[in-house]
């Protein structure tokens, strides 16, 4: 295997970062006609329809079916990244200017990585550490209000929990990585559109006008649903803290997009701010790691073509690529990876 390779899905990552990036500004445009409640929720029905379409359009999929052994991980992403994270965003939106929010969501990674290290077991480089505190600090700079009794304004805060439930759905969303990837987000999208639509329904939300909800569905579709499949597809392949280190440049493209189409005003802070979020994802993002490592036997059901880590025999057609179950005899060799499907062992 040729050095390098264990970062070829960056570009799908960082495809799901130019997506989410720049829906974040064009969700907080959509807030002075929408409810906070009501918008999150039309933003992941949005998310849940257009998948549906895709789903109905598509030929037969080439990816593991979702099954009842997936459903705890899934209710508990739903929940999390479905229901209270958006809830967080969009209020914390409606209180510091979209350009210092989406940059703010950049400790979304920082939170990834803690989470799927310590409790998740992943294994982080120095150089993840590294990054991630380098993160850290560029995220307390940016949310820091001088003059203000207490160093986090309340906007900043809810964005900070948003990152934290968001961290808990990219590790809980790792485990069933490997299932079909659109009908994951498509069930995530609809179970926490119709949710949050709800309970603004319950709390009295005013209704708003036909073409206002037909911009947040078409937003949804695009800057979450789509954008959710291609990262499911990162973390089958880079592992929770790479995919999210890949997606930390979420945040500079929604400032970008808010500084230019929402004519909002950058301080010295932001600047600052920038420019260590930029140093901190080019060192996650030049990370080689490569070693000798055993992979144990392994029975598992993916999408997948005939590697060095696939060798079995078939007895239907061999077209690929294709899903179905196969046994993963012991192997030990060396070559460059990261923590995908089949290198989940132990530094």
């Amino acid at each position: 295997m040729m050095p390098g390779i264990d970062q070829r899905y960056a570009g799908v990552a960082l495809a799901s970062a130019l997506l989410f990036g720049v829906g974040t500004p064009l969700a907080k445009a959509l807030l002075g006609a929408l409810d906070p409640v009501l918008l999150a929720g039309l933003l992941y029905a949005g998310s849940g329809l257009g998948l549906a379409l895709v789903v109905l359009l598509r030929k037969k999929a080439k990816a593991a079916p979702l099954d009842r052994r997936h459903l705890p991980w899934l209710a508990g992403a739903v929940a999390s990244g479905g229901v209270a994270a958006p809830l967080l965003l969009l209020w914390g939106l409606s209180r510091i200017p979209a350009s210092e929010a989406s940059l703010l969501l950049n400790l979304e990674a920082v939170i990834t990585v803690l989470v799927a290290s310590v409790i998740f077991g992943e294994h982080v480089s120095a150089r993840v550490w590294a990054a991630t505190a380098i993160m850290l600090s560029a995220g307390l700079l940016l949310a820091w209000t001088p003059g203000e009794s207490f160093p986090l304004s309340a906007g900043a805060l809810a964005i900070v929990g948003a990152c934290l439930f968001w961290a808990l759905d990219n590790n809980l969303t790792r485990p069933i990585s490997a299932a079909d990837p659109v009908k994951i987000a498509l069930v995530k999208g609809l179970a926490a559109g119709l949710f949050n639509i709800a309970v603004a329904a319950l709390t009295g939300s005013a209704a708003p006008r036909g073409v206002v909800v037909a911009e947040a569905l078409v937003l949804g579709a695009f800057s979450y649903g789509a954008s959710l499949v291609l990262y499911i597809i990162a973390l089958r392949h880079l592992g929770s803290a790479r995919t999210g280190a890949h997606f930390a440049s979420a945040p500079f493209i929604g400032a970008a997009v808010a500084l230019i189409a929402l004519d909002e005003k950058a301080g010295p802070a932001f600047w600052w701010t920038l420019a260590l979020m930029m140093a901190a994802t080019a060192l996650l993002i030049t990370e080689r790691h490569t070693h000798r490592h055993t992979h144990e036997s392994l029975r598992h059901e993916h999408t997948h073509v005939h590697d060095e880590h696939h060798r079995h025999s078939h007895t239907r057609g061999d077209d690929e690529p294709h899903s179905h179950w196969h046994v993963h005899e012991p192997l030990t060799h060396w070559h460059p990876h990261l923590p995908d499907l089949h290198h989940r062992h132990r530094h």
